[in-house]
């Protein structure tokens, strides 16, 4: 019932967060053959950059010598011919390695994105869903940007460089070791900035990872905003955070300018130096170098100092790329993971549960959150958790759930240790109606059938009926194919509540859990919730978390929970009866 993907599968990707410029690299390795047929086309590209120098040297020696016109006229075919192959091969180069970096990007963000699939809810709760956006689009453009900015001109450099090398040995090979001394400068500079663009980058990121948590919040807490009129509280947190980003960004702003100044007034000084030595050599007659060849040479070496000074100004988009490799590295290398993978898969299950000494102690907290719980529940029954806050209801309803392992004890599920169970094929056979309904920005139908494959019309139908929904449906004038918007915002409170009821009928759960599902509503809505959850509830292992104990006083029992652990268990009137912690809790009600 349940619809395959039809994406590709991610791909294996292993980032190193101590070796980022290795995870970069790494990255390629899968189009080695690419990149190869990538570097030839660069040789081809690239060469009236290497070779039009050679060209303009011999038109200078031509007319200084008064040289053949007709001379004149070969050397503008041959430059015609380099030209215009640019703009085919750049065409191709752009298709060929444009296309790795857009695989790349989409390989990093389904990777991340499995990842995220992968982790505990523990990790949710501590993590801002904000900084995860940030990671899956900012970090990944990061990166995509870094590649596709530097592919060119790098190649560009190797290529440059390669030829003027060659062709200086061909010609004036004595000047090869001041060329070479071009390569150490730059690396040189590099080596200098390159530990305090590492920390400033770190601390921009880290920022913006803040400020991206800040706007986030403030998005959530707006209706709390506006109702308690804190509008200028909420603009001074996240303006608080955007000074920061101010701040950071400013000082990796200044880093940068250091190093871009640094290396034009290093290359610059290596260029006019090469010029003048090679002007002086050729009048003092020291050198056999025509004029031509001080124009070859001058020229050369510019070129050679700018696509050294290009590489060097794309040392700031590398490091900002190597830093977005780390923040990706953190997600892909977090250990708290819901371990699933080569545990038991099942079919189907009946539901029932049996809880032997269940404890939970959560790192950092003074006591167990659950404390030696022994609990059985029969396939088909209903049982129902009440307690004060803090009691461990919701504990006991995620380690049920599988989202959270049991510290000591364990669950079994028809007789199965749930530790060794793939708890993803089990909850296909769990629907969770929460306090408040989570519906996505797409039409009602969708939202019902939310992750199913090819679902008839008669069966959303016959959902919503059951759901006490249908009425919903025909008040809207394009029925069930309505847009409910961002987190059902179109829909009430009430209407969302059954939208998310008729979600859970439709798979035909055999356990359900009810998460607070009427504590929200109006008394009207309540009702028709309320006798929707009933029809949903038959025949069904149904565990039900509640504060209105008028809700499951039909309850087959009662679970007390006071501190972890439980206190209590019985049936609506027998607890009432028997003047204990349950009969405390309904007298506060309804007295």
């Amino acid at each position: 019932m349940y619809r395959m993907s039809t994406a590709h599968p991610p791909e294996d990707v292993h980032l190193d967060t101590t070796r980022p410029g290795s995870s970069l690299i790494g990255l390629l390795r899968p189009f080695r053959g690419r990149l190869i047929g990538i570097s030839a086309i660069f040789l081809v590209k690239d060469s009236p950059i290497w070779l039009l120098p050679v060209i303009t040297a011999r038109a200078v020696d031509i007319v200084v010598a008064e040289g053949p016109l007709s001379s004149i006229g070969v050397l503008a075919i041959v430059s015609a011919v380099l030209l215009l192959q640019v703009y085919p091969m750049h065409v191709l180069f752009t298709r060929l390695y444009m296309g790795i970096v857009r695989r790349i990007a989409v390989t990093l963000r389904n990777a991340v994105t499995m990842r995220l699939q992968t982790l505990s809810i523990g990790y949710y709760g501590r993590t801002s869903a904000a900084v995860m956006q940030s990671k899956v689009v900012r970090d990944v453009e990061n990166i995509e940007l870094m590649y596709g900015q530097v592919g060119n001109p790098l190649g560009s450099a190797i290529v440059v460089f390669c030829g003027a090398i060659t062709m200086t040995a061909l010609t004036v090979p004595q000047f090869l070791p001041v060329y070479v001394f071009a390569i150490p400068c730059g690396i040189g500079v590099w080596w200098i900035m390159r530990r305090r663009s590492h920390r400033t980058n770190e601390a921009f990121r880290l920022q913006m990872e803040r400020y991206s948590r800040r706007v986030g919040e403030m998005a959530t807490l707006m209706p709390i905003t506006r109702a308690h009129g804190l509008e200028h509280v909420a603009y001074d947190r996240v303006a608080e955070d955007a000074e920061g980003v101010r701040e950071r960004g400013l000082s990796l702003d200044m880093v940068n300018g250091h190093f871009g100044a640094l290396s034009w007034v290093v290359m610059q000084l290596l260029a006019v130096g090469c010029l003048l030595t090679a002007g002086a050599l050729s009048i003092a007659h020291v050198l056999p170098i025509s004029p031509g060849d001080v124009v070859l040479l001058g020229t050369y070496f510019t070129t050679l100092t700018g696509t050294v000074m290009t590489v060097l100004s794309f040392m700031p988009i590398i490091a900002r790329g190597r830093e977005s490799v780390r923040s990706i590295a953190e997600v892909l290398h977090e250990p708290d993971l819901e371990l699933n993978e080569g545990k038991q898969q099942i079919a189907d299950i009946s539901g029932r549960y049996e809880l032997e000494h269940v404890s939970m102690v959560f790192p950092g907290e003074p006591r167990a959150a659950l404390a030696g719980v022994d609990l059985t529940v029969e396939a088909g029954e209903t049982v129902a958790f009440v307690g004060a806050s803090g009691s461990g209801k919701s504990t006991l309803i995620n380690s049920i759930l599988g989202f959270i392992r049991p510290t000591s004890g364990r669950i079994m599920l028809d007789g199965q240790n749930m530790d060794e169970l793939d708890m993803r094929t089990v909850r296909r056979r769990i629907s969770v109606v929460p306090q408040e309904s989570v519906l996505f920005e797409g039409s009602i139908r969708d939202n019902i059938t939310y992750g199913l494959g090819q679902v008839t019309d008669e069966e959303v139908h016959e959902a919503l009926t059951q759901a006490n929904a249908i009425e919903i449906v025909d008040a809207l004038p394009n029925g069930w194919h309505t847009l409910v918007g961002e987190r059902g915002a179109r829909l009430s409170g009430g209407q969302r509540q059954r939208i998310s009821i008729a979600r859970a009928l439709i798979r035909n759960p055999r356990v359900l859990i009810l998460d607070e599902a009427t504590s929200a509503l109006d008394s009207e809505s309540e009702l028709k919730v309320q006798d929707a959850l009933d029809r949903l509830m038959r025949g069904r292992t149904t565990f039900v978390v509640a504060h209105r104990l008028s809700t499951i006083r039909n309850a087959d029992r009662i679970v007390v929970l006071e501190r972890g652990r439980v206190v209590e268990v019985g049936a609506h009137d027998e607890l009432v009866a028997a003047g204990g912690r349950y009969q405390q809790l309904w007298q506060m009600q309804y007295r």
